[in-house]
């Protein structure tokens, strides 16, 4: 089965000046507003591509990682992830740095490095931000 998701953004004005509003039109779930200053100088009220990008990573991350662990007979009991997306006006989005942090009873720290850094790669959104740099910092706890 294949699944197609939308959202729509509706913008108005210049890049500096103006503002819009994504909508995730799939889920319904909502409309949130946009604008170059909050992209550029960052915001608490406002998104941006990056915030959204790094949601992305996050949930596909926290996916693969379940899944991984599930398939090595280790499922874990909670996965904690946080995707940190860069962007630098100018030049564009430079990476995103992976933080989780997971509870797995019966997993070595070397085995689940090994596995995190498999999910990492194998991870759907990495594999589309393949042309960013990708690092992850993993914590068994």
């Amino acid at each position: 089965m294949t699944v197609t998701s939308e959202a729509t953004t509706s913008w108005k004005g210049t890049l500096a000046e103006g503002s819009g509003e994504v909508s995730f039109v799939s889920s319904g779930l909502g409309a949130y507003p946009v604008n170059w200053k909050a992209r550029s100088e960052g915001s608490t009220s406002v998104t941006t591509p990056e915030e959204l990008i790094a949601a992305a990573h996050a949930s596909c991350f926290s996916m693969a990682l379940s899944h991984a662990l599930g398939q090595n007979g280790t499922p874990p009991e909670s996965i904690e992830t946080t995707a940190s997306v860069t962007f630098v006006p100018g030049t564009g989005i430079s990476g995103s740095h992976l933080n989780v942090n997971a509870v797995v009873p019966g997993l070595s720290a070397e085995d689940f490095d090994r596995i995190a850094g498999e999910a990492k790669t194998g991870c759907p959104v990495s594999q589309a931000l393949a042309g960013i740099e990708i690092t992850l910092e993993a914590t068994l706890a």
